[in-house]
């Protein structure tokens, strides 16, 4: 009875433990007791007849790329996160209207590094982690339960050789209040389908009879709050759709839908003053309109900003920064400015053994006397690529089990180059800034272009191309996929050139 409960919880949440499910009472050492209690179950230390253990924690950009690099006839790869997949987030804004479905910006993580669905010793959990006992090289984990009718979380403990945290970052709400329960961030997938959802959902409501035309304008108000990338490129994908889509499909409401941009300061702060100007104006031509102001409170349906002015809505999303998650907050670990998870030049946290941190959950310590870098994903894909380097070649040199690397000389610290920033504005239209650091002054831009393309869509996804071009050209005609023509062409021939 009691390992049916345990199977029946393991297989419930988990989409992908078809893969894993044969080998779980194998894999685990159960206990029990006479008096009710909560599952338990242990992954031990690895053997010395078997490879040493890596645990990644996370699945974004820093995780995801570790584990397409990382040797796996040198190690046994464990990967725990509550999603089994990576999400290509540059695109995540065009899923919201349609521009692009969702299966096209999310890679699953069985494809990235095949071994955790063929190597016996290689797993992937559908779990969170909840705790790092560093002495014991243990990592506490429970898995994920969704629903009322989800059964109790099963609870696990697994030992590692070497530890990844790779768990990303939140969402930052700075403790406004009804942030969380009335806006929808911009984050996963999951996300998106909401606010396609929700836009979809008010679109239909304003159609119905007797709705007040007050009524109908707040439903049909889209509130973005944020002017980063992230609020940019959605508020132009959401002028698109409304021009292109809305305009023929839904013609009796055309008039009522808006999108309002708010902005505390400039948006897109982290670009050129040039290239801030443009995506300004051309926001406004395309019909977004742009409030700079500070939100005091989130209500139902409103918005409140610090002067007082209210803003109704119907969707709300929220796109303001990130910020450390609860789970990096707790941990006993040194922390950078920001709150994040300290790290030396080789992305090792210095006060203990085997732990690394990579992505936007970690940041330079300052004694390091080098910046915290920013929340990107650039950085965090090749933090990802230099640590799998870093452990591969820590095997080779015979410092892969637990508490034997501390005389292996470790190489080149961690440098990171920016190669610029794009984002897109919509009606066919974006930037990009390479302006060129002083420490690479005599790089061409011709350069800078090819390699900001080639790693945006050759070097982290080498068949994301090839699945564009199918994409597209399967769709061709559709009016949902027309917009993307002109410029999926294009990245095509330039991967092409790369």
């Amino acid at each position: 009875m009691m390992a049916s409960s345990v199977l029946r919880s393991l297989l419930k949440p988990n989409p992908c433990t078809h893969l894993r499910a044969p080998l779980l009472s194998h894999l685990f050492s159960t206990t029990t007791s006479s008096t009710p209690s909560p599952p338990s179950a242990y992954m031990g230390p690895t053997a010395e007849s078997n490879k040493p253990r890596v645990v990644v924690l996370g699945t974004g950009w820093a995780g995801s790329r570790l584990l397409k690099d990382i040797d796996t006839k040198s190690y046994d790869v464990v990967c725990v996160s509550p999603r089994n997949h990576m999400v290509f987030t540059p695109l995540l804004a065009s899923t919201c209207v349609g521009t692009l479905e969702f299966r096209s910006v999310a890679e699953p993580i069985g494809r990235i590094q095949p071994s955790i669905s063929t190597e016996p010793g290689s797993f992937f959990f559908l779990a969170d982690c909840k705790g790092v006992d560093t002495e014991k090289h243990e990592v506490h984990c429970e898995t994920i339960t969704e629903g009322a009718q989800a059964l109790d979380p099963w609870k696990f403990k697994i030992s590692y050789d070497k530890l990844v945290i790779a768990c990303g970052a939140q969402a930052s709400t700075f403790g406004i209040q009804g942030v969380e329960e009335n806006a929808i961030f911009l984050r996963e997938v999951h996300h998106a389908q909401e606010i396609r959802r929700k836009l979809l959902l008010n679109l239909m409501l304003s159609d119905v009879p007797g709705i007040t035309e007050e009524e109908k304008q707040r439903l049909l108000h889209c509130v973005v709050v944020g002017g980063g990338p992230t609020g940019v490129e959605f508020s132009g994908e959401l002028s698109d759709f409304i021009m292109k889509d809305v305009s023929q499909r839904y013609a009796h409401v055309k008039d009522y839908i808006h999108v309002t941009l708010i902005e505390a300061n400039e948006i897109l702060s982290s670009f050129d003053d040039r290239l801030r100007i443009y995506a300004t104006k051309q926001l406004v031509k395309s019909g977004v309109r742009l409030v700079r102001g500070i939100v005091k409170t989130v209500q139902q349906d409103k918005v409140i900003l610090t002067d007082g002015a209210e803003v109704p809505y119907g969707l709300l999303v929220w796109s303001t920064g990130v910020g450390a998650s609860p789970f990096v907050k707790s941990l006993d670990l040194p922390k950078s400015p920001g709150g994040r998870i300290g790290v030396d030049e080789w992305m090792r946290v210095p006060s203990v053994q085997d732990i690394y941190a990579i992505g936007d959950c970690s940041g330079f310590l300052e004694s390091t006397g080098k910046p915290v870098l920013p929340a990107l994903a650039q950085v965090a894909e090749r933090q990802g690529k230099y640590l799998a380097r870093l452990l591969n070649r820590i095997a080779k040199e015979g410092g892969a089990r637990a508490n034997s690397a501390k005389d292996i000389e470790l190489g080149d610290p961690f440098v990171y180059r920016h190669l610029g920033s794009m984002a897109t504005i919509g009606r066919y239209k974006a930037l990009v800034d390479l302006r060129q650091s002083k420490a690479r002054r005599e790089r061409t831009i011709s350069c800078r272009v090819r390699k900001a393309f080639g790693y945006w869509l050759r070097d982290v996804f080498h068949d994301s191309t090839s699945r564009l071009g199918a994409i597209l050209s399967r769709n061709k005609g559709n009016q949902s996929s027309d917009r993307l023509w002109k410029l999926g062409i294009s990245l095509c021939l330039a991967v092409t050139v790369l």
